[in-house]
């Protein structure tokens, strides 16, 4: 069961993957489609999330940070 962890709203560009990065900010990426090779990383918002270990965390659909326990952690 996925559970909010922060509320960030960010608005989402077609293309590029988000993703919560190592430092516990919100990082995107261009996507690579069609041959073409995707792009550098880029922040989008700092954020400075303390990651618990067992977790999986990600951008949900509001844009704001979630997290699911990992069955195998």
């Amino acid at each position: 069961m996925a559970e909010k962890v922060t509320k960030v709203g960010v608005s989402r560009a077609q293309g590029f993957l988000y993703y919560i990065d190592k430092q516990g900010d919100v990082s995107r990426a261009k996507m690579a489609r069609g041959g073409k090779k995707g792009g550098k990383c880029e922040k989008v918002q700092k954020v400075g999330l303390k990651k618990e270990k067992g977790y999986l965390y990600y951008l949900d659909k509001k844009g704001d940070i979630s997290r699911a326990k990992m069955v195998n952690a």
